[in-house]
C-alpha cells in the first residue's frame, strides 16, 4: 500500500468522485457538524460579549467595539503559542485522532457556555477565557482535518475534494450563525448545548475513518527540529510562502465579521436575529462558488483569479461599511463570500498539491496560523481602527487595505502571477534529495 494513501483507496478501483469514497463522506459530514457548532459559538461569544459590556459594564459603543477586538486578540494567542506543537502532532500522530480530541475539547467550551449562560453568571473574564480554550481547541483541529483530506483521495480529485469540503464548510456557515441566532433569541443557552453534541458527532465520524499509515520522515528528527524543518521548507517555497500570506494580510485588513455585532445592535438595528443572517451571507456567496467548483473546477490562469478575487473581496468590504441599508449590506457580505472562496480554493489546492505528505500537517498549521491570524487579528485590527474611526470606518479602511495588499503581493510574489495550473512544481526535498513529481504527492 503507499504511504499516506487509506485502505479504502488502495483495494477498490479508481473513484470518478471524491463523495464515491466513504471515508470521505464521513470526512465530509464532520467537518460540516465541527463547523456547524463552532461557528455558532463564535458568533454568539461576540454578541453576547459586546451585550454583557454595553448591558452589565455600561461601556460605550467605541469601548464595545474595541472589546470584540480584544476577545479576537484572546483566541489568537493559544494559537500562536501552540501552531508548531499542533503541525507537529498532525505530522507525527494519528491525525484522526488529534482532531477527535480537539473536538472534544471544544465541547467542553461549549458545555461551559451553555451552563454559564443558563446560570446567568456568564461574565467578560469568563467569556474571555472561554474563547482562549476555543481557540487552543481549534489550533489542533485544523492541521489534522487539513492534512487528511490528501490522504483520502487520489491527487487528481484533491482540487474537487476541496471544492466539496468547502461546500461543508460554508453550508455550515450559513446554517450555524443564523440557526444560533434564532434559537439564542428564544433560549439563549440551548446553542451552546446544540454545539456539543454536533462536536460529539464530529469527533465519532472522524474516528471512524480507516487509519491511515501517513507517510513519515526515513530519520526521525526531534521534534522541534521537525517544528523548525516545516517552518523552513514553507520560508523556502517562495510560491507557498505567497498564497500563505497574502490571506494573511489581505483578510486581516479586509475582515468585516468582527464588526457585525456591531452593525446588528446599533448601525443597522437588526438584533442578534440579524446579526446570524449577516453572518451567513457571506457563506451564502461562498457555497453558491463552491457548488461551481465542484461540478466545474477552476483549471487555466488559476494564480491571476486568485489575486482578482481578493481585489473584489475588498472592494465589496469597503461598500459593505457605507451600506445603511439591510439589503444592501447582505448582498455585498455575499459577494465578498463568493470572493473569498475563490481565493480560498485555489490557494488551498495549490498549497496541499505542492507539499509532500510527510510535511502537510506542519505546512497546514503554518497555513491555519496565517488564516486565523487574518480572522483573529483581523478582528483585533478593525477593534482599534473601530476605536478611531468608528466601526463603518474601520471596515471601510480594512477594505482599501486589502486591495493594496494584493497589488503588492502581485510585484513582490510574481509566482502568484505566473500560476497557470494547480500542476504541482519539482519539490526540494530538506533531507537533500530530490523527489519526482509522483513521489511529491503518494
Amino acid at each position: 500500500m503507499r504511504l499516506g494513501v487509506s485502505e479504502e483507496q488502495a483495494t477498490l478501483p479508481e473513484p470518478t468522485s471524491p463523495l464515491a469514497i466513504g471515508d470521505f463522506r464521513r470526512y465530509w459530514l464532520a467537518r460540516f457538524f465541527a463547523v456547524f457548532a463552532t461557528m455558532s459559538m463564535v458568533v454568539l461569544i461576540g454578541y453576547q460579549a459586546y451585550d454583557i459590556a454595553r448591558t452589565d459594564y455600561g461601556y460605550t459603543r467605541s469601548e464595545g467595539a474595541f472589546l470584540l477586538g480584544l476577545l479576537g486578540l484572546a483566541q489568537f494567542i493559544p494559537l500562536l503559542l501552540l501552531t508548531p506543537v499542533a503541525g507537529w502532532a498532525a505530522d507525527r500522530f494519528d491525525r484522526r485522532t488529534v482532531a477527535a480530541l480537539a473536538n472534544l475539547t471544544d465541547c467542553t467550551v461549549a458545555g461551559l457556555l451553555a451552563f454559564m449562560t443558563w446560570s446567568d453568571t456568564l461574565t467578560l473574564p469568563g467569556v474571555f477565557t472561554l474563547a482562549a480554550m476555543h481557540g487552543a481547541a481549534r489550533v489542533f483541529v485544523g492541521p489534522a482535518m487539513s492534512a487528511v483530506a490528501p490522504n483520502i483521495v487520489p491527487p487528481r480529485l484533491l482540487p474537487r475534494a476541496i471544492a466539496m469540503s468547502s461546500i461543508a464548510w460554508q453550508v455550515a456557515s450559513v446554517i450555524g450563525p443564523a440557526a444560533g441566532g434564532f434559537v439564542f433569541a428564544e433560549s439563549n443557552w440551548l446553542p451552546h448545548v446544540i454545539s456539543a453534541g454536533l462536536l460529539i458527532c464530529s469527533a465519532i465520524l472522524i474516528r471512524s475513518i480507516r487509519p491511515i499509515r501517513a507517510e513519515q520522515d526515513a530519520t526521525p528528527l526531534h521534534p522541534v527540529r521537525q517544528m523548525i524543518e516545516g517552518a523552513q521548507f514553507t520560508w523556502r517555497q517562495k510560491f507557498l510562502l505567497g498564497c500563505i500570506t497574502l490571506d494573511l494580510f489581505a483578510v486581516l485588513l479586509g475582515g468585516a465579521t468582527a464588526m457585525l455585532p456591531v452593525f446588528a445592535r446599533d448601525i443597522l438595528m437588526v438584533g442578534p436575529e440579524g446579526l446570524g443572517i449577516m453572518r451567513g451571507a457571506p457563506a451564502i456567496g461562498a457555497s453558491a462558488v463552491a457548488l461551481w467548483m465542484a461540478w466545474k473546477p477552476l483549471e487555466h490562469n488559476v494564480g491571476p483569479k486568485m489575486l482578482w478575487a481578493v481585489v473584489v473581496f475588498g472592494a465589496a468590504t469597503i461598500v459593505f461599511g457605507l451600506s445603511r441599508n439591510f439589503a444592501l449590506s447582505l448582498a455585498m457580505l455575499t459577494l465578498l463570500g463568493a470572493a473569498d472562496m475563490i481565493s480560498v480554493f485555489v490557494r488551498s489546492s495549490l498549497v496541499q498539491l505542492n507539499t509532500p505528505d510527510r510535511m502537510r500537517g506542519r505546512v497546514s498549521s503554518i497555513s491555519g496560523l496565517a488564516i486565523s491570524a487574518s480572522n483573529e487579528l483581523g478582528e483585533m485590527q478593525s477593534g482599534l481602527a473601530a476605536a478611531f474611526f468608528g466601526a463603518a470606518g474601520a471596515v471601510v479602511f480594512g477594505g482599501m487595505g486589502a486591495i493594496v495588499v494584493t497589488a503588492i503581493w502581485a510585484v513582490i510574489f510574481p509566482q502568484l502571477r505566473q500560476a497557470k495550473t494547480f500542476e504541482p512544481e519539482f519539490l526540494p526535498d530538506t533531507t537533500g534529495a530530490s523527489p519526482t513529481r509522483k513521489e511529491a504527492l503518494t
